[in-house]
């Protein structure tokens, strides 16, 4: 009499997108829970979403990787993020948000490395209903047709509310240790990392600048008035206060000594860089053809974010390459600023 030797499921290979928040590594842990290979992508753009931002969203990949033994690979989307942004096929959200164009890059990018690694299939910690605009069968479904990955994609986390998976169909998934979560409650998922031991993640949060109103407003400022926008461009959109003088002149004007920090960093040899003379001053830069009117424009605004700026006049020196310079203007008053300043 012979027995039968069972089946043994062959081990896959999956590359999950991993944001560093709950969801995706509850999805990752599904996967190694099965004995299921996983590499996981962290994107990063020039909009938030990096390993300083205090969010899901930027949250750093590598302790939760190290504890549970997944690899991490980080991949900036660079121009290709930035195009999207600037012309989305599929529409904005709220704000400046292209949160479909956003998964469909970042799906297709995971379906070339899948194929250049020669792994089976995506995963990805999306859970339907969770977000209105994006995580609706109809535009999840469009963001699978629109990467190319048909049937491999699998979403853990919702699964057994989905149409089984070519990995579930072929054997390399088992489905019935996935899940079927719906909605926002994060009760299940809480249930799942005390089960599996992941204490340490941050709580839920945007993360991505696009969703911000006063960074969506600057961003728009910053589209109407630039034929191409560059990097440069983007990193100044996260500091500081905005002024928009003409078409082609911006202040920014730093709000703290971090910001002032920054935009001396960020500071291009084209920039004008202003100061207040003896008096704690903020650090303005001045961007656009040089004018001796936005020069005392940006002057005015630098004196009116000082100590100073109920004095009658303030000496602000102004400095472009080895061409220095001082003037001396009154401070902007609220009614000077008001139709300038982009909130």
């Amino acid at each position: 009499m012979t027995t039968s030797t069972p089946h043994k499921r062959k081990k896959a290979h999956a590359i999950a997108l991993f944001s560093g928040g709950l969801d995706s590594a509850l999805a990752i842990l599904l996967m190694l829970k099965q004995d299921i290979e996983v590499t996981a992508l962290t994107f990063m753009t020039h909009f938030g979403c990096d390993l300083k931002d205090r969010s899901s969203c930027g949250s750093n990949p590598y302790p939760m990787a190290e504890q549970f033994g997944f690899n991490v690979k980080l991949m900036h989307l660079g121009q290709k993020f930035v195009d999207i942004v600037e012309k989305p096929k599929y529409g904005r959200g709220s704000q400046m948000n292209v949160c479909v164009d956003c998964r469909i890059l970042m799906l297709t990018e995971a379906k070339n490395y899948m194929e250049m690694v020669g792994a089976d299939f995506v995963v990805t910690g999306e859970v339907m209903g969770q977000r209105p605009f994006s995580q609706v069968r109809d535009r999840m479904n469009l963001v699978i047709r629109e990467a190319g990955l048909r049937d491999r994609l699998l979403r853990p986390l919702s699964a057994k509310l989905l149409p089984p998976t070519e990995p579930e169909l072929a054997g390399l998934v088992d489905r019935d240790m996935l899940e079927r979560i719906y909605g926002r409650s994060r009760k299940r998922q809480m249930e799942l990392a005390e089960e599996f031991g992941l204490s340490d993640y941050p709580t839920p949060a945007a993360g991505c600048l696009l969703t911000d109103a006063g960074y969506s407003n600057r961003l728009r400022d910053l589209l109407a008035h630039t034929e191409r926008i560059s990097f440069d461009d983007l990193n100044l959109l996260r500091v500081g206060r905005h002024f928009r003088l003409d078409r082609h002149t911006k202040v920014v004007v730093g709000r703290n000594e971090s910001d002032n920090d920054q935009l001396r960093r960020l500071k291009q040899p084209h920039h004008y860089h202003l100061e207040a003379v003896g008096v704690g001053s903020p650090v303005t830069l001045l961007i656009g053809p040089y004018t001796r009117e936005n020069v005392e424009k940006a002057a005015m605004i630098t004196a009116r974010y000082t100590k100073a700026r109920h004095e009658p006049q303030v000496r602000v020196a102004v400095q472009n390459g080895d061409d220095p310079m001082e003037v001396s203007v009154t401070p902007a008053a609220e009614e000077d600023i008001s139709y300038v300043i982009v909130r």
